[in-house]
């Protein structure tokens, strides 16, 4: 490390109309580190980094001192600025399908970049965008240029975001959650490629995260921020094993812990065989139709009453394909025998009536949850729909125990899904799905976007949900450590076949696959209590 810090920020403060969001944080940044900020949502992390490069709006008020590489930040003006950002500052951003134009291709967005800050236009700026894409491994780079946004897949959006970043050499570089929404591997792949590039050109990196396995395994130093403030920070090895501050021991244990309850029942709630999916490839003109594309391999399953089947894949192995199939939303191949009741057989009306025994909690709640409708008509509207006979005042009552059983106060319901943490929303999602009593509820990557100790609560709630209602689970996630926290059985899929099947424990403890020791690898898993 130099004498003189990369990036440092002394007594910063930063308030909203009056209202102090973060409070006196201090921290240092060097040449070829990378320092961990981390805390849960809303400690102040984000908004730190964006107030560090001015880049929040008008009603923030800043105080503190900024430097840059020895430079004073504070007093600049929007050009010096614009001068700064893309250049000496590279930003890697959470959800790269937000970051991106989709307007624009992938050369005509990185060539936006350089011609900023290079003056590289034509054909010198397409071949550097192709050297840039080449450089963070993204195969065909070439083809790559031409394509848009849409087109590509979550790691591939945030390679081509890592590009755009890397473009103008920048001495730091801030990563603001760059992995959340990305598969194990893929996450691995991204936070190696992004050591290497701080190593290669002797950036330093401050990373924005609250995954504290990310940070065991991938930074250098770590400064851990609740409500603002900053609670301790030093070497990760010795915040993590000696943590000084009595919020930093309560995230280190917030990992989800324990196993589900034993399942009570034998006979059968959910069966499946020989369980295929075909998608049509478009037609093009004067052309014949090429054959459809296999996203689900035959397969069978089967799921008890009270049971979790886990299931595990990356992006594109056929894990909400697989779900949506069981619950007749794509078609399919093969039978699905729900309870007795062949579902692969029902018309449209018979299959409508049966709908009201399973439901389905999604990945992400904001956007699942209608934001014009108040939460107690949210989770009533399946009620009210399957079941017309109850009466106003019986739907009220209805709604009411249920929101006391997910945990939160009645007083909610007349409140709307953006005044909710996403913890919360994701309770209201959980309401909504458990008001109908069904029998099986498919949970498609529920914890991926929420805190770890948000996590925790949410998987100890879906546990005691179980416990008490005998619901069974479809358990489809990426966190190899909230499945094992849930899961009885796992089935692991990869590109629509599968390839592993088994209880939990033996699968993450004895992997018998290739593909599945790289999952579990790539995890990072340490010992859980039971």
């Amino acid at each position: 490390m130099t004498e003189q810090p990369l990036f440092q920020l002394d007594q910063l403060h930063i308030a909203f109309d009056g209202t102090a969001v973060v409070e006196d944080l201090s921290l240092e940044v060097h040449h070829g580190e990378t320092l961990a900020l981390v805390g849960e949502s809303g400690s102040g992390k984000s908004v730190s980094a964006l107030g560090a490069m001015g880049l929040l709006p008008a009603n923030a008020a800043i105080r503190g001192s900024r430097r840059l590489a020895g430079q004073q930040l504070e007093g600049l003006t929007q050009r010096d600025w614009q001068r700064i950002r893309g250049s000496r500052v590279g930003f890697i951003f959470q959800e790269p399908m937000t970051s991106l134009n989709p307007l624009h291709n992938i050369g005509k967005q990185i060539g936006e970049v350089l011609r900023l800050h290079q003056g590289l236009t034509g054909q010198s700026a397409r071949k550097r965008a192709r050297e840039l894409l080449e450089r963070v491994q993204l195969p065909r780079a070439a083809e790559l240029l031409d394509t848009w946004p849409h087109q590509l897949s979550g790691g591939q959006r945030q390679r081509v975001m890592i590009a755009m970043a890397i473009a103008n050499h920048p001495r730091l570089l801030i990563a603001d959650e760059p992995t959340t929404a990305l598969d194990v591997t893929v996450q691995q792949e991204i936070l190696s490629l992004l050591a290497e590039l701080r190593d290669e050109q002797g950036m330093g990196m401050l990373f924005i995260t609250h995954d504290l396995n990310l940070v065991r395994h991938h930074a250098d130093r770590v400064c851990v921020m609740h409500q603002g403030r900053m609670q301790e920070s030093g070497e990760v090895r010795d915040v993590f094993t000696q943590p000084r501050s009595d919020y930093t021991r309560a995230l280190l244990d917030a990992e989800p812990s324990g196993r589900p309850a034993p399942v009570a029942s034998s006979r059968l709630l959910l069966q499946a065989t020989g369980l295929s999916v075909d998608f049509q490839r478009p037609k093009k003109l004067f052309q014949r139709r090429p054959p459809p594309f296999a996203a689900l391999q035959p397969l069978d399953l089967q799921v008890s009453p009270g049971e979790t089947l886990g299931i595990v894949g990356e992006s594109g192995s056929g894990k909400s394909t697989l779900a949506q199939a069981l619950l007749r939303l794509v078609p399919s191949q093969g039978e699905i025998d729900f309870d007795g009741v062949r579902l692969d057989q029902l018309g449209q009306r018979d299959m409508r009536r049966q709908r009201r025994r399973f439901q389905v909690v999604f990945q992400d709640p904001f956007g699942s949850l209608s934001p014009r409708m108040p939460v107690a008509d949210i989770i009533s509207e399946g009620l009210r729909f399957h079941h017309p006979e109850l009466s106003p005042a019986t739907v009220s009552q209805r709604v009411a125990a249920t929101l006391q059983e997910v945990g939160l106060p009645e007083g909610c319901a007349a409140r709307y899904p953006h005044e909710f943490s996403g913890g919360q929303r994701q309770r209201i999602a959980v309401a909504r799905a458990i008001i109908m009593e069904p029998e099986l509820i498919v949970l498609d990557e529920p914890t991926s976007a929420l805190d770890r100790s948000v996590q925790a609560q949410l998987v100890t709630l879906l546990r005691e949900l179980q416990r008490k209602r005998g619901i069974s689970y479809l358990f489809i996630s990426h966190d190899l450590a909230v499945v094992r926290a849930m899961a009885h059985r796992l089935l692991v899929l990869k590109d629509g076949v599968v390839v592993e099947h088994g209880y939990c424990r033996d699968v993450l403890e004895s992997p018998a696959s290739d593909y599945t020791s790289a999952l579990v690898n790539a995890a990072g898993l340490t010992a859980s209590s039971e």
